[in-house]
């Protein structure tokens, strides 16, 4: 069997999976020499996000893993996008024949505006074109506006799986499943659609595999089953804004919010079905109002007594999204390479197991410099 990554399993985890007993056993994770370096959306900082020519790029760079953000059409296609509304990264605003399927709804307890992946067919949607999401920081990137479209999961699992072949070695993929309790209430069910796209390729049962979400429901639903498609998968659990509640706990009612997570007693509670958590940097190192950094967090070593591995998010090397501390004076939209390295350095001595990044050479730099 491909072996997973340059971080092993949980000792015990593994023993677990691959024998078909518990998953309880709790053991401190066993850390190989370099950490894990995740191609956040592809290599966004440099192609738009969620496209081929993004996933390339990272495959390029270097990456452990590429990263699909997964969300539903209307006729249950799932698509490579961040979230379901598609302004911000499609070109869906200059197709007259959709003007009338711009509305607001409820997505995750927020109010949002715009068009929907839930209104489109898939062949309506290969129509669109993808676009550079945060085009005053990436100007460079607008030129490559209108050049590709919105690949389907399937179509990024072959895609990956001949770059590996290309390449002779193996590429992981870190999928994240978006939305799953809005998409539950419109009648789909993306954890089986999820399931028996990876079960029907071979790339998905042999290939390292990392399946996010920031619900805690649908971890805990698909657990046994993706690890029985593919032994070697791990599940995480992304973290979001310590005052909020996961999408899930909260349709119910509950109050369990992700500071409570992070706490000693809740990693405990998220060992139980999960094997990685996946904290936002700030929640490593906090930071002012101003952007600099404050004193580190406890919360890596926390994960790590819990038995779970830290995956965090996201490296990017703009100073606009650097501490205060490693920006220079060139701009926010500027590429810091010197001030994204020394972020990451940073990180990587508190023991960060991996991490997400806009840039994958930046990161693979980072990590080789070690």
């Amino acid at each position: 069997m491909l072996t997973f990554s340059r971080r092993s399993v949980l000792v015990a985890s593994c023993a677990a999976a691959l024998c078909g007993g518990t998953r309880r056993a709790m053991a401190a994770p066993s850390l190989a020499p370099r950490p894990l370096v995740f191609a956040h959306r592809g290599a966004s900082a440099l192609r738009p996000e969620h496209t081929l020519a993004s996933y390339a790029r990272a495959i390029a760079d270097g990456a452990d893993f590429v990263e699909p953000d997964l969300v539903l059409t209307k006729d249950g296609v799932m698509v490579c996008r961040h979230e379901t509304n598609i302004t911000e990264t499609t070109d869906v605003a200059q197709h007259p024949e959709f003007a009338g399927r711009k509305r607001t709804t409820t997505i995750d307890g927020r109010n949002t505006t715009g068009w929907f992946t839930t209104d489109f067919t898939l062949a309506e949607l290969k129509t669109l074109r993808a676009k550079e999401r945060l085009a005053p920081l990436r100007a460079h990137n607008t030129r490559y506006n209108g050049h590709f479209d919105i690949p389907t999961f399937e179509e990024m699992i072959d895609f990956v799986a001949a770059e590996s072949a290309a390449r002779g070695r193996v590429i992981g993929l870190i999928p994240e499943i978006k939305h799953s309790t809005h998409f539950h209430t419109l009648g789909f069910d993306p954890e089986a659609l999820f399931l028996r796209t990876i079960a029907a390729h071979f790339y998905t049962r042999s290939a390292p595999l990392e399946v996010q979400s920031f619900e805690t429901g649908n971890l805990q639903r698909i657990g046994t089953d993706v690890k029985a498609i593919n032994p070697q998968a791990r599940l995480m659990l992304l973290m979001g804004e310590r005052t909020n509640v996961p999408p899930d706990l909260a349709a119910k009612g509950e109050k369990t919010t992700f500071g409570d997570l992070m706490r000693p007693e809740g990693l405990k509670e998220v060992r139980r079905y999960a094997d990685v958590i996946g904290p936002s940097l700030t929640d490593l190192i906090p930071r002012d109002a101003q952007g600099a950094w404050l004193e580190p967090s406890t919360l890596v070593e926390d994960a790590h007594a819990a038995g779970l591995l830290v995956h965090a998010y996201t490296c990017r090397p703009e100073n606009y999204f650097l501490p205060r501390q490693l920006r220079n004076a060139e701009g926010d939209a500027a590429r810091n390479v010197a001030g994204s390295v020394a972020e990451i350095r940073r990180y990587l001595d508190m023991g960060l197991d991996g991490f997400f990044t806009d840039d994958p050479a930046i990161g693979r730099m980072a990590v080789d410099q070690a």
